[in-house]
């Protein structure tokens, strides 16, 4: 589908969608449980609808209805290979491969997109090598085996889903296993989420330095009805659609006391020069004297397209570092974001590791194409406040993935001085 998003500045609140990074690893936990868990979450993705599906597939039951899921606990693994259509979601595949391996199912997860040629070792590495068997033909990844207990070892630069994924596996095991990460440790506000939803569970996981010391044999055990917490990936093209307004942006069902790494997003903006302030579940920003920065992008990899957004219309410069790995998401973020500022008339330069973007007063507006990202995608729609011109975006489908009513809460704000 293709869209045009008109100029101008907005103003108005919304309300944002669950998160995503939680909804994951509670919807498993709840799924290996003993009892029946409901949901409460406000809006469901592509890619959680994915996970729900995988879920299924291994025998749970997954009822969702508006506002809500259902989970019933997997009390036997279906005979036969069980087919997981992981769509093109990297968490969906990455933390149900161990899961797999901790119920002795045997599996062939169906991968989509750009998702079979994300990294998976060297975690496939340690699957195997206790217990596992996988097996790579086209997009399918079949996995068959029993996961045992044991030393596991992950370096922490490559993905943090990777530690998650053992992390909810491991505790299902018979024995004892040990989790040990080396180097540094990139991302680590998302295994701080993993560890949160562990404990939500009642399972125990202790750490002696960079190694953790999970116990075998343990039972989850969620609350019968939890809430997920808003979204602060999601909710961070609004405040940044807030820092491009004078009137400013409101978005409400957001935890400031969240464990989600995006919530970094609100001091990245008062940095810029923006307006930022909290009360209660709204979180508002609004448009202060914008100037460039420098941008470690380690752990908020997810924030980076729509910061540059930002920082293409800031005074000054604005470097972003630290950013490798982004090259390896739903497109080479790095090459995507600097085409996309360019073609709406932005001076930016793609580096190895990041990029370098100089502040301009207004981007010209034009055709945008998001790369099938959806996160691309939602920053394009954002540009258009700093733009002269109108931004026309291709493949706005692709938003499905995490925010699948953006552009109605988009089209729900004022353009200042313009019409709804």
């Amino acid at each position: 589908m293709t869209r045009e998003i008109m100029p101008g500045q907005r103003t108005g609140e919304i309300r944002i969608p669950a998160s995503k990074s939680v909804s994951h690893r509670m919807l498993i936990l709840a799924a290996l449980g003993e009892k029946d868990v409901t949901l409460k979450l406000n809006g469901v993705s592509s890619d959680i609808k994915a996970t729900s599906e995988c879920l299924a597939a291994l025998g749970a039951g997954i009822s969702e209805t508006e506002g809500k899921i259902e989970v019933s606990p997997i009390r036997a693994v279906p005979s036969g290979a069980r087919v997981l259509r992981c769509r093109d979601s990297g968490a969906t595949l990455r933390f149900l491969m161990p899961v797999a391996g901790a119920l002795g199912a045997e599996t062939v997860f169906i991968r989509e997109g750009r998702l079979p040629k994300r990294p998976l070792e060297p975690f496939g590495n340690e699957l195997v090598s206790h217990g596992m068997s996988i097996r790579e033909e086209g997009e399918k990844l079949i996995c068959s085996g029993r996961l045992k207990s044991g030393r596991f070892t992950l370096p922490g630069n490559i993905s943090s889903q990777f530690i998650s994924a053992l992390l909810l596996a491991l505790p299902l095991l018979s024995g004892d296993s040990t989790l040990e990460i080396t180097g540094k440790s990139e991302s680590e506000p998302y295994i701080k989420i993993t560890e949160e939803a562990l404990k939500k569970a009642g399972i125990r996981v202790e750490t002696e330095g960079n190694i953790y010391l999970i116990p075998g044999n343990q039972r989850y055990a969620l609350p019968e009805r939890a809430e997920i917490e808003g979204d602060w990936s999601s909710a961070a093209f609004f405040l940044c659609l807030g820092a491009l307004s004078e009137k400013g942006v409101g978005v409400r069902g957001l935890n400031t006391g969240s464990f989600q790494g995006d919530r970094a997003v609100l001091g990245i903006l008062e940095s810029f020069g923006a307006k930022v302030s909290a009360e209660k579940d709204l979180v508002k920003v609004s448009r202060g004297t914008l100037k460039g920065q420098r941008i470690d992008a380690s752990s908020i990899p997810d924030l980076m397209p729509v910061l540059s957004v930002l920082a293409a219309v800031s005074e000054g410069a604005t470097e972003i570092y630290n950013a490798g790995r982004l090259r390896l998401k739903e497109s080479d973020r790095l090459r995507s974001s600097a085409e996309l500022i360019s073609s709406l008339g932005g001076e930016i330069e793609e580096r190895s590791e990041g990029l370098f973007i100089r502040g301009i007063e207004r981007l010209r507006g034009g055709e945008a194409d998001p790369f099938m990202d959806h996160r691309l995608c939602m920053s394009a729609a954002v540009a258009a406040s700093a733009c002269e011109g109108s931004v026309i975006i291709n493949g706005t489908e692709c938003v499905s993935k995490s925010y699948p009513r953006f552009f109605e809460d988009l089209e729900a704000l004022e353009i200042i001085g313009g019409e709804r």
